[in-house]
């Protein structure tokens, strides 16, 4: 058939009533099981394909989730980390037959219309939660509507909703001690956003190691993540009377646009600069030198946050709704963007 088959076709072909057609399709009782099997069968030689919305208003459900992400589209375009976030996030819906609705805003003012638009016309069934703030008026807000949502970050205290969240201080131990002994004394850190929880777990435990391994120096400066910011803040520090021996950035296109930098003025990677990412996209791999990077599966992060999520939607009302969902730490992958510092 070229046009869309549909109740009426299946029950012309079966010849049965639609409402017979719609008791098998949808599992429910009314038809004996011979007539369920028959027409079962008749839908799935005719291709049928159910209408998720039709479908929606009959079981109350949108079967979809929601992501409102506060970047701009271009940011989106070339950062792996929300590539790969997004890829796991999709296999599990998509597996449970759940769509993914994604939306970009501008502030979190339009961010909460979003979430309460969403709600109010059932156009999802719940949302995952980005980009999670140290003093994030987002979860009280989604709480408060009773939208089902799930953190993908944390750990949040006190939070009224579930998190799925990796040790980000341990990791930071893990660098620092590492370029220590491999000599670095003078250490900077390119991070993200300052407002976000991950950042500010990152800068107190890079500050907390820093001074128990007393470095001469461990400076922070904190961007947008973008590849143009990353190589700015890069090569103020390169060109600086006392550059850094050692560089870490807090995502993989800022440690591509650094590492670019340091090619660009002549000062050879590991020899003379060593240079750590985070997250370990394929972006790590295809440079030269290959960066060393803090490996961590984010394809399987995304399945997690999507998991969670899935099992509050269909938790009983009387059920714990804060669970927290440690995962496990990144774990230093040494490559050739490192090296003993020179003395």
């Amino acid at each position: 058939m070229t046009r869309r088959v549909t109740i009426a076709d299946i029950a012309a072909a079966a010849g049965v009533s639609k409402g017979a057609v719609s008791y098998a399709l949808n599992g429910r009782p009314g038809v004996s099981e011979t007539t369920r099997t028959k027409i079962l069968a008749i839908a799935a030689e005719m291709g049928f394909v159910p209408n998720r919305a039709a479908r929606s208003l009959s079981v109350s459900s949108a079967q979809a989730v929601g992501i409102a992400l506060r970047r701009s589209a271009r940011t989106l375009g070339i950062e792996p980390y929300f590539m790969e976030l997004i890829s796991g996030i999709e296999a599990t819906l998509s597996a449970g037959s759940f769509g993914l609705t994604l939306q970009i805003v501008d502030t979190v003012e339009a961010e909460l219309e979003v979430y309460r638009r969403w709600w109010a016309e059932r156009r999802v069934d719940g949302v995952l939660m980005c980009d999670v703030g140290s003093d994030d008026r987002r979860l009280d807000f989604v709480a408060d509507l009773g939208l089902p949502a799930v953190a993908v970050g944390g750990p949040v205290e006190g939070a009224r909703l579930p998190a799925v969240w990796h040790d980000d201080a341990a990791p930071c131990r893990e660098i620092l001690e590492y370029l220590h002994a491999l000599g670095h004394r003078r250490i900077a850190r390119v991070a993200g956003f300052d407002h976000l929880l991950h950042t500010a777990i990152r800068d107190s435990a890079y500050a907390d190691t820093a001074a128990a391994l007393d470095l001469e120096a461990m400076e922070t400066f904190h961007s947008d993540y973008t590849g143009e910011q990353g190589a700015r803040i890069t090569r103020r520090l390169l060109s600086s009377a006392k550059r850094p021996t050692a560089i870490i950035f807090d995502n993989d296109v800022m440690a591509v646009a650094g590492l670019g930098v340091a090619h660009e003025l002549g000062i050879h990677v590991p020899h003379e600069l060593s240079i750590v990412a985070w997250d370990d996209s394929p972006l790590c791999r295809l440079t030269h030198p290959a960066l060393t990077s803090l490996t961590r599966d984010i394809s399987a992060y995304g399945a997690q946050c999507a998991q969670a999520l899935l099992s509050i939607i269909g938790a009983e009302p009387h059920e714990d709704r804060a669970f927290s969902v440690q995962c496990r730490p990144a774990q230093l992958s040494p490559r050739g963007s490192t090296a003993p510092a020179r003395a």
